[in-house]
């Protein structure tokens, strides 16, 4: 792994320093901060421009070298982006390993619902319409992705900032009791629509420790030399080592797919676009484009195909990988607190999805966490060819809002006998009588119906296209209909 961007002062800290005092990791130094910011401000317009009048002013030997200091994505292995690091600290971490060789999370008593009232978003019309924040289903993980635009930015005479502080907290406050990252699109930013640098350090201050908690990453996508300057000039007066190994700063979005469903990423044209250029001017090693599911389907694959192709070689209408996960957490993780919601060991979840690929059993009982079922569940829901629901029941699944109360069972029932295919229809079946079985035990596992539709209603449901922020409430409620209304809509 390439450590020369890494502070070395910052990696012989030791977990028990670093989660001695959880409040602590997040205070600044408020004054130094003001300081930095001044100082950041000096050259900021000139970077929004491409140029740097400060005579004085240069940049680090690495920069001039064309080598970042933080590390890319690519500069880590896929062990080091899991819980258990290897040798020394992590960067993608979550918490403190215990001398058990166990992750230590804190719960909390309660987690996020989705609102009751979709009208709620009418109170950011404004804001939400130029789309800056979206959400784009779940990561590989099983985490929330959240992106941010920057060149969806208006000019900032047209926009209200604090506003956009505002509607940035709505939207977190539906996911951050959960698992999350957040993609930050860079290109587009310019000196017309640059918001003040004391926004930044507001955002900062206002963003607490209950948004910060559960951030797993920020991919900075497309990062320039002022980006690295900034966070270098910030770095010292943010006390938070783990903060800043969320940080990870992408190149070229090729990178993502390692870790993000890219095929369904809100990624603005003008970003692809700068993305082309970079990558016909600088030519990175990596095969641009490809993906290596191309390289060849096995017959007894089940991620990322058809369900007719799993049907095809196992002769069954319950594919395994669904069939096995359900029976385990049924037996054995009912009453795991935050069960759906948290995000599990990469490297143990690609050796799972190796097996069943491969047509072989998974002894969940040996993984030893009951997280690795339930993640391989809803990874199993993403990675189908065309979501469980089908592409053709997206725009009345939408629509569904605007039937009657008294009528809205009588019309999912016949949306679903009639338009859904008989095999989606008993798959789903099967999995949302888990989900009420998992909410019958909500008061030990802390998951009610609200809080699964969140992780559910992205994954049973997509659009060919991008789904946009404003369809996610929509789904969530629909994956919540289903499981409050099982007895109603399901039984023939």
């Amino acid at each position: 792994m390439a450590e020369a961007g890494l502070n070395q002062k910052e990696n012989v800290l030791n977990d028990e320093a670093l989660f001695e005092n959880e409040d602590q990791d997040f205070e600044f130094d408020e004054g130094g901060l003001e300081l930095a910011a001044k100082e950041a401000d000096l050259d900021y317009e000139a970077e929004l421009e491409g140029n740097y009048p400060n005579e004085n002013f240069s940049l680090p030997e690495q920069w001039d070298s064309g080598k970042a200091i933080l590390p890319t994505i690519t500069d880590w292995s896929s062990t080091e982006l899991t819980r258990e690091g290897g040798d020394g600290p992590a960067p993608f971490r979550s918490g403190a390993i215990t001398p058990d060789g166990l992750i230590d999370e804190d719960f909390e008593a309660e987690i996020g619902t989705p609102s009751d009232d979709e009208e709620t978003d009418e109170e950011f019309q404004d804001i939400a319409e130029h789309k800056i924040l979206e959400v784009a289903g779940d990561d590989l993980y099983g985490r929330k992705v959240i992106v941010f635009a920057a060149c969806k930015l208006p000019p900032s005479a047209q926009i209200d900032h604090q506003r956009l502080l505002e509607y940035m907290k709505h939207v977190l406050d539906q996911y951050v009791e959960n698992d999350y990252v957040i993609v930050y699109f860079h290109f587009g930013l310019t000196s017309k629509n640059k918001p003040k640098l004391t926004w930044l350090i507001q955002i900062y201050r206002e963003l607490d420790r209950k948004y910060k908690k559960n951030l797993k990453a920020l991919y900075i996508v497309h990062p320039t030399n002022f980006i690295r300057i900034l966070w270098n000039l910030f770095k010292p007066f943010i006390r938070s080592v783990k903060f800043g190994r969320k940080i990870m700063y992408v190149n070229y979005l090729h990178e993502l797919k390692e870790h993000l469903h890219f095929d369904q990423l809100v990624v603005p044209p003008l970003v692809l676009q700068h993305d082309a250029k970079l990558v016909a001017s600088n030519k990175p090693k990596y095969p641009y484009g490809q993906d290596s599911s191309d390289a060849g389907t096995l017959p007894t694959q089940q991620y990322g195909v058809s369900l007719q192709h799993i049907k095809s070689h196992y002769g069954c209408v319950i594919p395994p990988a669904v069939q096995q996960t359900v029976d385990y957490l049924r037996q054995n993780a009912l009453d795991v607190e935050g069960i759906f919601r948290r995000s599990a060991n990469a490297v143990q979840l690609k050796a799972v999805q190796k097996k069943f690929n491969h047509g072989e059993r998974v002894d969940f009982a040996v993984e030893g966490d009951e997280h690795i079922p339930a993640v391989a569940l809803k990874i199993f829901l993403r990675d189908l060819q065309e979501p469980l629901l089908t592409f053709d029941l997206y725009q009345p699944v939408l629509r569904l809002h605007t039937v009657e109360d008294e009528r809205r069972v009588a019309e999912v029932r016949r949306m679903l006998h009639e338009e859904l295919p008989e095999d989606n229809y008993q798959i789903l079946k099967f999995i949302v009588q888990l989900l009420t079985e998992v909410v019958d035990h909500s008061a030990i596992n802390k998951m009610n119906s609200s809080n699964l539709a969140i992780v559910f209603g992205p994954n049973l449901l997509w659009p060919k296209g991008q789904a946009s922020l404003s369809s996610m409430g929509y789904l969530n409620n629909f994956a919540r209909f289903l499981i409050d209304n099982y007895s109603q809509v399901f039984d023939r």
